[in-house]
């Protein structure tokens, strides 16, 4: 059987999970400033943070002066440590993601992480164990580009060393599953909770959990063993169960 050669994971909400409600509380009494006005900050300084374009030391610090506090030493290293803190206390992960990238391994595909996410997230990734699980760490603070942008997804493929149609991408967001149908990426949206309305983007295919990613990954490589000359992943419709759960498979030529 041919192997599907990489797959491309999100991290929040796709293996794991972080409640940022206690970041809505503590960060703003322990910087001294309203809640909405700090949370009007984030709202200013998170994108730069996402790229790398600030660090949390220099988007706290802009914070606080623009609430009118001064930005002491002593006090924007307390919210960068109580940043990162707050984040390694409140996220994990979900049942399925550790069984999930185990067997990656065993089956020989490749695995990147590909995360819009600041500067604390890898040392989550470090305490949960995810990096010796996986080939690759792309962080979007760190490759100076986010999600879905071609440039990270590209940068990941480069990581696991495959071309775009010989890659799975698994996000909860469907733009950024967009972003990677577009460069000719299979992708597939999780959606773990109530779907809401929710609705796969065009060209991708949406999923409730990790072993329906594992039965699409398995289905495709038998699609592809099936007829060697098409190099896409993605080809044809039809459906396979997963532990009693039905997965609808993306249909139709590369994507691009």
């Amino acid at each position: 059987m041919t192997q599907p050669a990489a797959c491309l994971i999100d991290v929040y909400e796709t293996i794991l999970s972080c409640d940022f409600s206690r970041h809505d509380t503590e960060m703003p009494t322990l910087a001294g400033v309203a809640p909405d006005a700090w949370r009007a900050g984030i709202l200013r300084v998170g994108p730069l943070f996402n790229v790398g374009r600030r660090t949390k030391a220099e988007g706290f610090g802009q914070i606080l002066l623009e609430c009118g506090v001064e930005p002491r030493a002593d006090l924007v290293r307390a919210l960068v440590e109580a940043d990162r803190e707050l984040l390694l206390a409140c996220a994990h992960l979900f049942d399925d993601s550790i069984p999930f990238l185990e067997n990656l391994r065993s089956h020989g595909v490749r695995a990147a992480i590909v995360s819009n996410c600041s500067e604390h997230t890898r040392d989550l990734l470090v305490k949960l164990g995810v990096p010796e699980l996986v080939d690759a760490v792309v962080l979007s603070c760190e490759v100076g580009a986010a999600k879905p942008s071609a440039q990270i997804f590209r940068h990941a493929l480069e990581q696991v060393r495959v071309p775009a149609d010989a890659a799975l991408f698994v996000d909860d967001q469907a733009a950024f599953c967009a972003g990677a149908a577009a460069l000719g990426i299979s992708a597939a949206q999780i959606v773990r909770g109530e779907l809401d309305g929710k609705v796969a983007a065009a060209g991708t295919t949406m999923v409730r959990s990790l072993p329906e990613v594992e039965a699409m990954l398995w289905a495709l490589s038998k699609a592809r063993a099936a007829r060697p000359t098409q190099s896409c992943l993605a080809r044809g419709l039809g459906r396979v169960a997963s532990r009693g759960v039905a997965i609808e498979l993306a249909s139709g030529g590369t994507r691009g």
